[in-house]
């Protein structure tokens, strides 16, 4: 058997792992003979299972000797458990962004912001080259009302740097006690010097799917994350936009704009809402839970009527999967900027201890078999990145031929505005989508929005001109 270090006494959990692993390796790792095969007469075995990878002793002993060095010489003392969690959290960080090893706290926020509801900012984020990278702000929350964007580079949180510091530590400095400050320094491209945002925490209680009629019979469905009961609220506010447009609506937008992801089953749940049948999405890994297929069932509950969904370079993980289905499958367009590219599918390993592991165990694939890891979903009509305003009027007004005294009338349109003129108006023909409390232009207020409102309209236009001269 392989001879620990003695050198020094070494700590009391590391030692017992070495030996262990040791004699596993000294072993073979070897395990019970095989068994005859179930319904055979005959009395072969089946053949030997493939052989277990070597336990690398030696890269071991050197982790052993680390972890002995800082326990004995570090300036400060420190216990063997504090040392094997930051081991562990190191082997998780090092693999990619997304993994991470969750102690009791850390995983109890977990499922805390996949309920809806904790403490904070209001802010999803990742790891890029040390720094908090703001995947995007929620809405309605302090950091989305602050101001704070996607693509924005956290590099303090208060008065302590970034860099260096895990996601786990860095999320849960950020969340705290609603009430408490938070000051956030920022550096965001375009701009010279970082910028400081003080925020206050909240209790973030996400509503994940807002809804409301841009005009009669046009919809528009605003999904902020993925929630678990975000595929039935999409479900319900659809059938409530139905009613308010005599059951029948002729077009809807899907927003996924700064929508971080979540999960996976809200992705296919939505995914499923405007398609009849086909595949999804598929996972695949290299254990064979990792490898899943998700298909669509009837109905479509648009009933075919034109969608456009729109997405941006906040639009992650499950909004890159709705966007992707529906790109593929003919079913949607989709309109805004390219998005994040997050490929791959996060799985939450309980352990005894109740911590967890969230480990990277799949990329998922479009329907056409796309990966769109660090590709992310490129739009069929891109929509720049701009702000638009109202042009002053100069008091000067284009004259038409209507403003031209002694104008011959027009024998049909004259008729009809003088018949309009005797109906009552009783509001009804005022949009919903119409914002009392802001009466700007929507042009000014959501850019994006207006292109997808007005390409809607005309898909609506164009299918209904087609009806008309079909035979």
């Amino acid at each position: 058997m392989l001879k620990p270090i003695v050198r020094r006494a070494l700590p009391s959990l590391v030692l017992t792992a070495l030996v262990s692993l040791c004699a596993y390796a000294e072993d073979g790792g070897a395990g019970a003979a095989a068994e005859p095969e179930q319904g055979s007469e005959s009395s072969a075995v089946k053949p030997a299972a493939a052989p277990v990878e070597p336990i690398p002793v030696d890269d071991i002993r050197v982790l052993v000797e680390v972890l002995h060095k800082i326990k004995s010489d570090y300036v400060e003392a420190i216990d063997d458990k504090t040392l094997i969690e930051n081991a562990m959290r190191g082997m998780l960080s090092g693999l990619d962004p997304h993994s991470a090893y969750l102690d009791a706290d850390d995983y109890t926020d977990l499922q805390e912001g996949t309920s809806g509801e904790f403490g904070g900012l209001g802010i999803e984020v990742g790891m890029e080259e040390g720094f908090v990278k703001v995947i995007s702000p929620i809405d309605d929350t302090p950091a989305q009302q602050a101001g704070v964007q996607a693509g924005d580079t956290i590099i303090k949180l208060d008065d302590t740097l970034v860099k260096g510091m895990s996601i786990n530590d860095a999320v849960k400095k950020m969340r705290g006690k609603p009430g408490s400050d938070i000051t956030l320094t920022i550096m965001r491209e375009g701009e010279q010097k970082p910028l400081t945002f003080k925020l206050t925490r909240a209790l973030i209680k996400v509503a994940s799917v807002r809804s409301r009629l841009l005009e009669p019979g046009f919809g528009y469905i605003r999904v902020s994350q993925f929630q678990a009961a975000t595929g039935d609220d999409v479900i319900k506010q659809l059938g409530e936009l139905k009613a308010k447009s005599g059951d029948k609506l002729n077009g809807l937008i899907l927003d996924l704009r700064n929508n971080p992801g979540g999960i996976l089953g809200a992705a296919v749940s939505i995914s499923d809402t405007f398609l009849e049948s086909g595949k999804i999405v598929y996972t695949d890994g290299r254990v064979a839970d990792s490898k899943l297929e998700f298909s669509a069932k009837p109905p479509d509950m648009l009933n075919g009527a034109p969608l456009i969904v729109l997405i941006n370079e906040g639009s992650a993980s499950a909004s890159e999967i709705v966007a992707g289905a529906l790109q593929d499958r003919g079913r949607a367009l989709i309109m805004g900027r390219r998005s994040f590219g997050k490929g791959s599918v996060q799985t939450i390993l309980p352990m005894n201890n109740r911590s967890a592991l969230k480990l990277t165990t799949a990329r998922y694939f479009t329907p056409n078999g796309r990966s769109i890891q660090a590709e992310g979903i490129k739009p069929d009509i891109v929509i720049d990145k701009v702000k638009v305003s109202s042009i002053k009027s100069s008091g000067v007004e284009t004259v038409k031929e209507a403003d031209l005294s002694r104008h011959l009338a027009n024998p049909i349109t004259d008729k009809d505005k003088s018949d309009a003129a005797k109906q009552p108006n009783d509001g009804k023909n005022k949009a919903e989508g119409k914002d009392d409390a802001d009466n700007s232009p929507l042009a000014e207020r959501d850019y994006e929005l207006y292109e997808a409102f007005n390409m809607l309209k005309g898909m609506v236009m164009l299918n209904s001109k087609r009806g008309a001269a079909a035979p």
